[in-house]
């Protein structure tokens, strides 16, 4: 898989997305690259493609995979992810890490330095309309995008922790990402906004299990979710409130483990 990450240099938080956090989402990346067939004809365009998780697993399919993200750190594990093994040769897939543009999209003219993709995915943080128009662009006509989004707060066992975040950062939490529950056409909507087709729709469980309480505080801190509450009290009330929102899902063996149902919709260029 992924070669060894020198992170000793990058921000905790990310470090922390990486190791703990990016693996929660796996059965939604299964998912979609199931339905579409991921393979060595797909070329899949990843936005706000995090630390690279989502584009080892296409390019282990056989897919050329492009990857684009706001945070630098994250990018740089993107890097380094998808660098070919040494002790391997160079892999049968070519892969590009792309940084964005201060519009929070990425930047066009590299995106059409190489082949259009075939499949365009979002399954972390989801773009503004106008960077989807751009995206559809250089895609072409007819190109699946995949807007990935939680589900309703009831099927979500991570809605109360993460409802800290929204308590906490009142009245910044404009000021940065903060999470909310999937609305019934939230995704479509967005879609049309940004000049989509809506053709589809699909729901995956995508559990989040953590080691022990204080792994679950760094994974979701990990996340930008919580960052507005940061700068809005501090980091340790923020940790101390996080923590014991979590407690009632610490196991017995003190694992920490929460149900949660992730949505997302196909929609065309």
């Amino acid at each position: 898989m992924a070669p060894t990450l020198a992170q000793r240099h990058l921000p905790r938080p990310a470090r922390d997305w990486a190791e703990i956090q990016e693996r929660m989402l796996v059965p939604l990346y299964e998912a979609v690259y199931e339905r579409f067939e991921v393979g060595r004809h797909t070329h899949v365009l990843g936005l706000g493609c995090g630390s690279g998780l989502a584009l080892v697993m296409a390019a282990a399919r056989g897919a050329t995979v492009t990857g684009t993200d706001t945070d630098e750190a994250r990018l740089e594990l993107a890097r380094q992810r998808l660098l070919p093994e040494p002790q391997w040769g160079a892999r049968h897939w070519s892969a590009r890490v792309l940084p964005c543009e201060p519009d929070g999209g990425p930047d066009g003219a590299a995106l059409r330095e190489g082949p259009p993709p075939t499949l365009v995915t979002a399954f972390d943080a989801l773009p503004e309309p106008a960077v989807l128009a751009r995206v559809a662009e250089v895609a072409g006509r007819d190109t699946p995008v995949v807007l990935a989004g939680w589900g309703p707060a009831e099927r979500c066992a991570a809605a109360p922790a993460l409802r800290v975040a929204e308590r906490l950062a009142e009245p910044r939490r404009a000021a940065g990402r903060c999470w909310r529950p999937g609305g019934r056409d939230d995704l479509e909507d967005l879609a049309r906004r940004a000049g989509l087709r809506p053709d589809g729709s699909g729901r995956v469980a995508c559990p989040f299990g953590y080691a022990d309480l204080e792994s679950a505080v760094r994974g979701l801190l990990s996340t930008g979710l919580y960052d507005a509450a940061v700068r809005a009290t501090d980091e340790g009330q923020v940790t101390k409130e996080l923590a014991e929102a979590l407690r009632p899902h610490v196991r017995p063996d003190g694992t920490v483990w929460m149900q949660n149902l992730f949505r997302y919709v196909v929609a065309m260029t």
